[in-house]
């Protein structure tokens, strides 16, 4: 009744360490194991050794489109019983329905009951947890850690790339980030790579990535 997800395994397909140490620790809670993979690609290579219960995928990954890779999920045989959509984007849950998705979940996702209603919303009924159970309103907080992990990755991905589509998809990423920590600082400097060309400037925002993640790491200690 405490872990209504025991003996599920979770795919969660997430790049942020952050993000996916926040799941982890939900997962946990309620019984499930999670594995993650941090790109499409290493989603593929777990899915050819396993088959999980649940896959959650966040529509924004490194190597391609979530949801053009949640639709492929959805549309195969046999299909993974629950698949959910996860960003911190306008418009994510429609672009995750359309995608053939059974639920989605909004970033930042910090409530465990709102993450078992999600999944356990889908599975069939003898998937279900029998009897009356306490419904959690805890609320799960992933370690800060992992937060500068992602921030010290951004800033070494910018510094050693050029690629414009490289810069895109930072954007992005940070971008979420910001949103889920709030962090308007972080945001700022987000926008800023977007739109920014000159090899020197983007120099510069890898430097202010980092001195802002040893800024966290200040604040923290």
């Amino acid at each position: 009744a405490l872990r209504p997800l025991l003996g599920k395994t979770i795919l969660l397909v997430e790049d942020s360490r952050f993000a996916g140490d926040g799941l982890r620790l939900m997962a946990l809670h309620s019984g499930a194991r999670l594995r993650r993979a941090d790109c499409i690609a290493s989603a593929r290579r777990h899915l050819c050794v396993y088959r999980p219960s649940v896959a959650i995928i966040d529509l924004g990954l490194p190597d391609g489109d979530g949801a053009l890779f949640m639709a492929s999920l959805a549309d195969a045989v046999p299909r993974i019983p629950v698949i959910l959509g996860v960003s911190g984007d306008d418009g994510g849950e429609a672009r995750s329905m359309g995608a053939g998705a059974d639920g989605f979940l909004s970033k930042p996702i910090e409530n465990i009951a709102a993450f078992q209603a999600a999944i356990l919303h889908h599975l069939s009924l003898e998937d279900q947890p029998h009897g009356p159970r306490a419904v959690s309103d805890q609320v799960v907080h992933a370690d800060p850690s992992t937060y500068l992990q992602d921030l010290t990755n951004a800033a070494n991905l910018l510094q050693n790339s050029q690629d414009p589509a490289t810069r895109t998809y930072l954007q992005q990423f940070l971008s979420g980030l910001a949103r889920s920590v709030g962090d308007p600082d972080l945001a700022q400097i987000a926008e800023t790579i977007g739109g920014q060309e000159d090899p020197r400037q983007l120099s510069a925002l890898a430097d202010s990535l980092q001195a802002h993640s040893k800024g966290r790491v200040a604040a923290e200690g």
